[in-house]
């Protein structure tokens, strides 16, 4: 029926009558009582909690499950930019050292995004990172695209070897990551 698939069952009032002449009519009506019962709720919702109220007051409550999002995003992360795929594996030993990879990798994408979002100051946006120009706040995601296409040419003795940027989004990344790549090292031998 429209009225549940547009959620205003509750409140729609309806009746069908017959005139004399036996044609059918309806009318209806919002039901305002009900209506202002639902307005004055809403935005509202529960959450319930195992935790006892000495630990943590409704306010602290509504702070953890806000920060819900920031989980549920690392764990896209997870899905998402590291490519964690299906892996067969055969030993417990062996699932416990690739999850403690994967989480290492996962430390250090947030903590690569949690650098340039400190580095940027309280704005935490820039611009560059998507083709119109706007201003948006920096993601691991994105941070990794742009570095990503960086390339190392290889050097000499003479000629070290050098990072090549293509685009100026990619040094703004690297300056507020703190990273100089202008001091390159040949491997001690």
């Amino acid at each position: 029926m429209i009225t549940a698939k547009r959620r205003v069952a509750s409140c729609l009032r309806f009746t069908v009558a017959e005139d004399d002449a036996g044609t059918p009519s309806l009318t209806w009506h919002f039901d305002q009582e009900i209506l202002a019962a639902e307005a004055a709720v809403d935005g509202w919702y529960a959450l319930l909690t195992t935790l006892p109220p000495e630990q943590a007051d409704p306010g602290q409550v509504l702070i953890h499950y806000k920060g819900q999002g920031t989980v549920e995003r690392r764990y896209h992360d997870f899905k998402g930019p590291l490519a964690v795929a299906p892996v067969f594996v055969q030993h417990n030993r062996r699932v416990a050292a690739l999850i403690q990879v994967i989480c290492l990798a996962l430390l250090v994408f947030c903590l690569i995004e949690r650098q340039v979002r400190r580095a940027l100051g309280p704005e935490q946006t820039m611009r560059g990172l998507y083709p119109d120009n706007r201003r948006v706040r920096p993601t691991g995601r994105m941070i990794f695209y742009h570095l990503g296409e960086l390339t190392l040419r290889i050097g000499h003795i003479t000629d070290p070897p050098t990072v090549q940027i293509t685009r100026g989004v990619q040094l703004h990344l690297l300056d507020l990551l703190d990273t100089d790549i202008g001091q390159t090292r040949w491997p001690q031998t």
